[in-house]
């Protein structure tokens, strides 16, 4: 960037009488004429990223940090008279739904930190996850318009927009470029859909309900349109530069399939290689198994992308025999092998009229990978066990990261000044160099407590404005916050929340430390359970804030349309991160190493990258309980018999107020729904909360009790700082590049 004429003319910008959205706009328009175009990497090999979402959270900040003038502009504005927190009230870009979308982002900084050519592929959508309401209780889900801002940090390119074709219409992809700043400047190219009312759609809406037929076929859409784009791009570019000879493609070009959702890319691979170039199927097949890598976010069978059949013939009929070919390629394959007919049928591509999208990614990618150590095992052992076994070197693990440049240098920048302080500045280029905090010093702790008290004000202060709950500064802080899904348990963590009220209320508990829960979460539209879990979080918060008799020392805030601003501010203001997943279901997690940056110790299962989290701060710093993969299979095998678990008359009242008229539900009949859930269901308690319920409770008393040796708590804190580094994205982009894309 060319720092010296943005900030000359910067600081001749008119700012009298404009208001945020123009002030915006006009600074991040001056910031990208000044910042150098996007780098091609020519001449070397690029990967690609496709994913269904990018969680991107606010540019403006980023953007000026990662340009090295967010500190100038902070203090041109100040002269002036703005405070460049003003800012804020220009929302997230939320293109996506939660750890998935924000893996992406972090990717992307990440590589562009490092230099490195990675280029995302995605959707533009034009509302992003819906903005979150809450009436009596309930999530209200509302549109998020996130342009209403205006969208200064994207560049259209009308001359390269692609026409993708469905059975039924023809729609236009007109990609956006969103620059990524860092050593390089890479892309992030987002499809909007253009054409009729039915076309534009498409790209209308993130997620749009998929329980009708309907909503089924536009997730198809979606998934097949963005796909479409980035190969036909990338396709017709190899062709363009390079000739159409295609057996060298791969030595150019990797394409990484963040999830299932963009697998259908292969089979549109195949499509223009075979139908538009004349290669045959048998080499485009191997040249796409050069290409394609797959990663794996989670072993949920609901989360595993299928398609019926009947839904993708007919939208695209091409693709349909496409897939039922390399099917039939596949199985010719297993047999070839010596496959049994179990192995065979566990890896089928297309069975019982059903495309298999995940068996599909496994089939073609040349290397898989989980994100934690836990979940690759789990790939190996369980879900891809057939593929294991027949190709035992393709599945890898590549735990998870976050940038520390957004969740530590930009949400934390009194903690960053204390890392300067204390071990100097190269960490922030060399993220490893934090290490070198393990040999912390008494000063550093009291300085350290000092950063923590800071940013927890900073975080009730703005709960209290947001939310209007005062909470005082001397409470320990309990953070929950992430997508609200049964296994994330934030069901029992309510229970544990009653159980801890009711004791005070009783006086059977005395002595505990102050202390406030913080929910945050947002539920599927159509996740009906889910939602109910939303209605009994703020019920409990209502009752016990209101209490006079014990609000003095227990609190409960549920966050109103949580997004990664909103998460800036907890990861870096909270005493306790709560990752309390059914251990085997949370593939990693990346909100627990946020935490963990921050200074956060967890307190949560062994699961996902909780694991590798507690390996390297020490057990002694973090609070682990509950059951263990290797439990809950037991628990399976021999029967698990939820009632048996909640005869301690605390768990008893906590999980009976569901259905004794304690609170309401406002005549739905879903606070009942949740208790059949637990107790009377065919399958009673499938996410095994009643079992770790008694542990959890202990848990949190024991940390409540630890918190009182604030310098004690502190080195357990510092001890997490210290020990994050490995959890950097910059880390997890180093290893792909290394082992899965070979870039440099």
């Amino acid at each position: 960037m060319d720092k010296t004429l943005f900030l000359r003319d910067l600081a001749l910008l008119d700012t009298e009488n404009k208001d945020v959205t123009t002030l915006y706009n006009e600074i991040s328009t001056l910031a990208m004429q000044y910042a150098g175009g996007i780098d091609e990497a020519k001449g070397r090999k690029n990967a690609y990223y496709l994913s269904m979402e990018y969680l991107i959270g606010r540019s403006f900040y980023n953007n000026l940090m990662a340009l090295g003038v967010l500190e100038e502009t902070r203090e041109i504005l100040a002269r002036k008279g703005i405070d460049i927190n003003v800012f804020e009230e220009i929302e997230d870009a939320a293109l996506g739904n939660g750890g998935l979308g924000r893996l992406a982002a972090c990717f992307l900084d990440s590589a562009a930190g490092m230099g490195l050519p990675l280029h995302g592929f995605g959707i533009r959508y034009k509302y992003g996850l819906f903005k979150q309401a809450v009436e009596n209780g309930f999530q209200v889900e509302l549109p998020d318009d996130w342009q209403r801002f205006g969208d200064p940090w994207s560049i259209r390119r009308e001359d390269e927009k692609r026409v993708i074709e469905f059975a039924d219409m023809k729609v236009y992809a007109v990609p956006y470029d969103m620059p990524v700043f860092g050593k390089s400047v890479n892309r992030l190219r987002l499809f909007q859909a253009e054409g009729d009312a039915a076309a534009e759609k498409i790209s209308e809406y993130l997620y749009p309900a998929d329980d009708t037929e309907e909503g089924k076929i536009l997730r198809l859409r979606q998934e097949y349109f963005f796909s479409a784009a980035a190969v036909g791009e990338l396709v017709d570019g190899y062709a363009e530069s390079c000739g159409t000879d295609f057996k060298n493609f791969p030595d150019c070009n990797v394409i990484q399939l963040n999830d299932t959702h963009p697998v259908i890319a292969i089979a549109e691979f195949i499509r223009l290689l075979t139908v538009r170039y004349c290669i045959s199927f048998s080499e485009a097949l191997n040249i796409a198994k050069r290409t394609f890598a797959y990663t794996n976010h989670t072993v949920l069978p609901e989360a595993l992308e299928r398609w019926k059949d009947e839904y993708v013939k007919k939208i695209l009929p091409d693709i349909a025999d496409i897939l039922v070919k390399i099917s039939s390629y596949a199985e010719r394959e297993y047999s070839a092998l010596g496959c049994s007919k179990e192995q065979a049928t566990d890896m089928a591509i297309y069975r019982d009229g059903t495309f298999y999208m995940a068996n599909l990614a496994v089939y073609v990618a040349k290397k898989v990978n989980g994100v934690a150590r836990l979940h690759t095992e789990i790939l190996k052992n369980d879900l891809f066990a057939s593929t294991n076994k027949i190709f035992p070197n393709k599945i890898q693990n590549k735990t998870n990261g976050i940038t520390h440049r957004r969740w530590l240098e930009l949400c934390n920048m009194e903690l960053s000044l204390l890392l300067d302080e204390t071990i100097g500045r190269g960490w922030r280029t060399d993220i490893g160099q934090l290490n070198n905090l393990s040999r912390f010093t008494q000063d550093t702790v009291n300085k350290f407590i000092e950063v923590k008290r800071t940013k927890k004000q900073q975080l009730l202060d703005f709960i209290a404005q947001r939310e209007g709950v005062e909470i005082p500064d001397s409470f320990l802080v309990f953070s929950q916050v992430k997508r609200l899904h049964e296994y994330k348990r934030q069901l029992m963590t309510a229970f544990a929340v009653l159980e801890l009220y009711y004791g005070l209320k009783c006086g059977t508990l005395r002595g505990l430390h102050p202390c406030v829960f913080i929910f945050g979460a947002k539920s599927a539209p159509s996740y009906k359970r889910a939602k109910a879990i939303i209605k009994f979080i703020n019920e409990i918060a209502y009752r016990i804030n209101s209490d006079k008799q014990t609000n003095d020392t227990l609190k409960v805030v549920f966050i109103r349309n949580y997004n990664v601003s909103y998460a800036e501010k907890i990861v870096a203001g909270s005493d306790v991160s709560l990752q309390v997943s059914t251990a085997g279901l949370e593939a990693s997690g990346t909100g627990n190493m946020k935490f963990m940056m921050n200074g956060a110790v967890t307190c949560g299962t062994m699961d996902g990258a909780n694991i590798e989290i507690v390996e390297r701060a020490g057990l002694e710093n973090n609070y682990i309980f509950g059951a263990t993969v290797n439990d809950i299979a037991k628990l399976k095998e021999e029967g698990y018999n939820s009632i048996s678990y909640i005869s301690n008359p605390n768990h008893r009242k906590a999980v009976d107020s569901l259905i004794d008229g304690t609170f309401s539900d406002g005549g739905t009949g879903c606070f009942k729904d949740l208790y059949d859930s637990l107790i009377n269901a065919e399958n009673p308690d499938g996410y095994f909360v009643l079992y770790d319920l008694d542990s959890y409770v202990k848990t949190l008393l024991s940390i409540c009790k630890d918190y009182n040796n604030k310098i004690n708590f502190a080195k357990k804190q510092l001890a997490n700082v210290a020990s994050s580094a490995y959890f950097s994205s910059d880390r997890t982009i180093k290893e792909y590049a290394d082992y899965i894309w070979h870039i440099t």
